[in-house]
C-alpha cells in the first residue's frame, strides 16, 4: 500500500472544477461531462423484432449471449439485428443513439415486437426485461427470483469499481498511480473473494441453474480471471479464485456463450471477430477472417 509521504504533492483541488479536453488516457476523446448528441445521425435498422446496438465490452457482451442463450432454447422471436457501435470514434453520441439512450452509452436494444417500439437501455434492464419477456433464465419462484436479482445487481453496481475504478488506473490511465492502483486492487479483489465463496457451494451464482446473474458476473469476472480483460490475471493472483476459476472456464465452453462474444467484436483474432450480426449464419461467413 502506498504511505502518505507517496502522495503526488503539486494537485492543489480547485475551488470549481473545470473540464480540460486534453485529459489524456486511452478513452480521453469519449470522456464528457455533459449528455446529448454531438452530431446528427440516424441508427441503421434490420429486419429482426430486436435491434441491439452495442460493441463487445463486458457490458454489450451480456446481451450478446442472453440472445444467443434463448435462440439456443429454440425461442425464434430472440432473433435479432446486432449493429456495431463505435464508442472509440464517438458514434455512441450521434442524434439517433441518443434518443434511444439519453446516457450514450452501449447497450441499448430496441424491441419492435408489438405495436409500439419499446427501448431498453442498461445492460441489466435489457437481461431482466429479456427473460421476462421471454420466461426463460429467470426463476419464478419468488425466492429464487429475489437471489438472482439481488446477484443482478450486485454486479451492476460492483463493476465500476473493476473497470471504471481498477482497469482504468492498472491499464489505461496515463499516469500509474500507486494510490488509485492500490484502492481499486484492494475492492476487485474483495469482489472476486465474494464470487469465489458464492461459488464454493454453488454450481452457478445461484444453485444449480443458469441465470441471467451468470450472464452479467461472466463478462466482467469470469473474464477478468481468465486474463481476458487488463492482462491482470497475475497481478490480481487470479489462481486463488479456484471456485471462481472452475465456473469462469465452465462458462466460457458454452456455445452460446463463445457465440455471444464474437458479436460486435472489433479486436483479438479475426475468426473471432463478427462486427455485425443479422443472421445465425453470419457466424459461419462473416467473420473478419472470411472478409
Amino acid at each position: 500500500m502506498a504511505d502518505s509521504e507517496n502522495f503526488p504533492k503539486n494537485y492543489q483541488v480547485p475551488k470549481i472544477w473545470q473540464w480540460s479536453s486534453e485529459s489524456g488516457g486511452k478513452w480521453a476523446s469519449i470522456n464528457r461531462p455533459v449528455s446529448g448528441a454531438t452530431h446528427q445521425k440516424s441508427l441503421a435498422v434490420g429486419k429482426h423484432p430486436l435491434q441491439l446496438y452495442s460493441l463487445a465490452t463486458p457490458n454489450g457482451v451480456k446481451v450478446t449471449i442472453m440472445l444467443e442463450e434463448l435462440l439456443a432454447l429454440g425461442i425464434k422471436e430472440a432473433e435479432y439485428d446486432a449493429h456495431l457501435i463505435r464508442i472509440s470514434e464517438g458514434e455512441q453520441f450521434s442524434s439517433g443513439f441518443a434518443q434511444l439512450n439519453p446516457n450514450s452509452k452501449i447497450p441499448v436494444l430496441l424491441d419492435q415486437s408489438g405495436t409500439q417500439a419499446v427501448r431498453i437501455f442498461e445492460s441489466g434492464a435489457i437481461l431482466a426485461y429479456l427473460a421476462e419477456k421471454f420466461n426463460a433464465f429467470l426463476p419464478t419462484d419468488l425466492n429464487q427470483k429475489a437471489e438472482t436479482l439481488s446477484w443482478l445487481f450486485w454486479q451492476v453496481g460492483s463493476a465500476p469499481y473493476v473497470g471504471g475504478g481498477f482497469g482504468h488506473f492498472y491499464q489505461y490511465a496515463p499516469l500509474k498511480i500507486e494510490y488509485c492502483i492500490d484502492r481499486f486492487t484492494m475492492e476487485t479483489k474483495r469482489q472476486l473473494d465474494v464470487l469465489d465463496k458464492q461459488l464454493a457451494n454453488n454450481q452457478y451464482i445461484c444453485g444449480d441453474e443458469y441465470t441471467i446473474a451468470d450472464m452479467a458476473i461472466w463478462p466482467w469476472y469470469g473474464n477478468l480471471v481468465l486474463n481476458q480483460v487488463y492482462n491482470a490475471a497475475e497481478f490480481l493472483q487470479a489462481e486463488q479464485y479456484t471456485h471462481l476459476l472452475r465456473w469462469a472456464k465452465q462458462i466460457a465452453k458454452r456455445p452460446a456463450v463463445i457465440r455471444g462474444r464474437m458479436v460486435n467484436r472489433t479486436w483479438g483474432e479475426l475468426n473471432e471477430q463478427l462486427h455485425e450480426r443479422h443472421d445465425a449464419s453470419d457466424f459461419q461467413l462473416k467473420t473478419q477472417d472470411k472478409l
